[in-house]
């Protein structure tokens, strides 16, 4: 006779309930990064933008991890190269039938710095949260990813470090937004472990440290 397994043990999150998605949050991952142009960059909505990005990392890394450019070297020569071109394109401009520089078009306008604002405020706000000790559990998760992030440091360069970081911004949101489903049931699988091996360090340690006697405050 076939051996049917139950519900429980199915790898899958049940179809008639949703599944949990990860860090509890219900919104699409689009709506999570802002929902404007970078999240399209990031999910690789503008295919085109998106390759060119990562192909000018690429050069970036190339040029510096490999080649050992000097990086003022580099940025005078890129300097020198644009100067030249807006000298020619400038020049061209009155014996040619072209357009003249605009310099609007390359100026950052006043809303990506209220952005970055924002969003430097925002951290700020979540780095002084997280280091108050208002939630243990996050505060030591915490702790303890910065010292994975400063030994891990120790064997790779920063700029290295940087590129490895670009590449995961750059494939880890496109991946979760095609496989979900897989990545909510495999990270909610993972939190209960956590949980279970933080409560096996709480009851094991932290509730073994001693601690002074509590005074009982005076009434008046």
């Amino acid at each position: 006779m076939p051996i049917y397994s139950s519900d429980s043990d199915d790898p899958r999150p049940s179809t008639s309930a949703p599944p949990k998605r990860l860090f509890a949050c219900q919104r699409p991952i689009h709506t999570i990064l802002g929902g404007g142009k970078v999240a399209d960059i990031l999910l690789w909505r503008d295919k085109t933008i998106s390759a060119a990005i990562l192909v000018g990392f690429t050069i970036i890394w190339f040029l510096f991890e490999v080649v050992e450019y000097n990086f003022v070297s580099l940025l005078c020569h890129i300097s020198m190269i644009l100067m030249l071109i807006l000298f020619i394109w400038s020049t061209g401009a009155g014996l040619v039938d072209w357009a003249p520089p605009d310099l609007r078009a390359i100026m950052i306008s006043d809303s990506t710095y209220r952005w970055l604002c924002r969003k430097f405020n925002s951290i700020l706000s979540k780095f002084y949260d997280i280091s108050s000790g208002k939630d243990f559990r996050t505060f030591f998760l915490a702790i303890t990813f910065l010292w994975v992030l400063s030994v891990i440091g120790n064997y790779f360069s920063s700029l290295n470090l940087f590129y490895l970081g670009f590449l995961c911004l750059a494939s880890i949101p496109a991946m979760y937004e095609k496989y979900q489903d897989e990545v909510d049931y495999l990270a909610s699988k993972g939190n209960q472990d956590m949980k279970k091996l933080y409560k096996k360090f709480d009851n094991k340690v932290l509730n073994k440290i001693p601690r002074g006697p509590v005074k009982e405050r005076k009434r008046f």
